[in-house]
C-alpha cells in the first residue's frame, strides 16, 4: 500500500515532502537497493550530498524504480572546498554527471565555512545554476541568520531551504522561528540524533507507549508538527516504513512541549558550530 507523506511548498513554490530518506553511508549496490526499496515504499524527497560520494549511488535507485523522475525530489550539497565561483559551477554538474540525472530538484550549499569567506560566491554559483535549469530550488545548510542575511544582501535572492542539526536534545527553537519569520523552510538532519541515547529517553518512552507508537515515530511526528521536514536514514524496509507511518495520530500540546524541553546547549551530536566549523 503506497504511503502518502504530506508536502510543504517553498517560498520559490516548489513542493518538498515532509518527510524525506537521508542517504549518508548508503552506497554501492546496497544503497541503492535501499534506496530503490524507500521509493516504493512511498518516499518521493531522497537527500544525498557530493561528500557522502553516493550521488550515483541515489541515480541508480532513481533509474530502477518505477516511479516517474518529475514525482521524486532529489538532493545534492555542494561541499566547502568547490566554493570558489568556478569550482563550484564545475561541482555542480559534476554532481548531476556522478547520478546521470538532468536536474537536481534541491542544492545546498553543505556548510558556510565562514573562515574560508566564500559562501557568497558560492551562492552565486547556485543562483545561475537555477536560472540555467540544472537545479529547480536552492538553500543552504548550517547556515546562521547572519549567514543568511548576507546572502540576500548581496544576490537578491533569499534560500528556500536551511537544512540544520535538529533533534530533542538540540531542538534550534530561535533558529526555526527565524526561518518561520523569513518564509525559509527548516529542514533537519539527523532528526533522531543518530539514536545518541534519545532511542532510550524516558519521556518519549512513556509518549510512545502511550499512542502506540515506537520512539521514531514520535519524534518524527514531533518535527512535523514543527512544521519541519524530516530526513531519517535507514536501509531497513521496515524502519523505512515505520518512519513514514507518522500521519494518524498527533502529538498534544504537553508531549510536544515535553519532547522540545529535553533540548540542552550542548546538544550537538559532534559539536559542529557552523560560526566555526569548516567543511572539506
Amino acid at each position: 500500500m503506497m504511503n502518502k507523506i504530506p508536502d510543504i511548498t517553498l517560498n520559490d513554490g516548489l513542493t518538498l515532502p515532509v518527510v524525506g530518506l537521508g542517504t549518508y553511508a548508503l552506497n554501492g549496490n546496497a544503497g541503492a537497493n535501499a534506496v530503490q526499496n524507500a521509493i516504493h515504499a512511498g518516499y518521493r524527497l531522497i537527500d544525498s550530498a557530493y561528500n557522502y560520494e553516493n550521488e550515483g549511488t541515489v541515480g541508480e535507485a532513481v533509474r530502477r524504480s518505477y516511479v516517474p523522475r518529475e514525482e521524486l525530489r532529489i538532493t545534492s550539497k555542494l561541499p566547502g572546498r568547490y566554493q570558489n565561483y568556478d569550482k563550484a559551477v564545475t561541482t555542480i554538474q559534476e554532481s548531476l554527471y556522478r547520478a546521470s540525472l538532468d536536474y537536481y530538484d534541491l542544492y545546498l550549499i553543505h556548510w558556510p565555512n565562514p573562515r574560508q569567506d566564500q559562501y557568497v560566491e558560492a551562492w552565486q554559483a547556485l543562483i545561475d545554476a537555477k536560472k540555467w535549469g540544472l537545479v529547480r530550488s536552492i538553500g543552504v545548510c548550517n547556515f546562521l541568520p547572519e549567514h543568511i542575511e548576507r546572502l540576500e544582501k548581496e544576490t537578491g535572492v533569499k534560500p528556500s531551504v536551511n537544512q540544520i542539526e535538529l533533534h530533542p536534545f538540540f531542538n534550534q527553537e530561535q533558529q526555526r522561528k527565524w526561518h518561520q519569520a523569513n518564509n525559509i523552510v527548516t529542514e533537519s538532519w539527523s532528526p533522531l540524533a543518530r539514536a545518541n541515547n534519545l532511542l532510550q529517553n524516558d519521556t518519549i518512552q512513556q509518549i510512545a507507549q502511550r499512542h502506540n507508537k515506537s520512539i521514531s515515530q514520535i519524534i518524527l511526528r514531533w518535527h512535523f508538527q514543527l512544521g519541519a521536514i524530516s530526513i531519517p536514514k535507514s536501509a531497513s524496509p521496515v524502519r523505512q516504513l515505520e518512519n513514514i507511518s507518522i500521519f494518524d495520530f498527533s502529538l498534544d500540546e504537553t508531549e510536544m512541549s515535553l519532547i522540545s524541553g529535553l533540548t540542552h546547549p550542548d546538544g550537538r551530536i559532534n559539536n559542529q558550530d557552523p560560526a566555526v566549523y569548516e567543511e572539506f
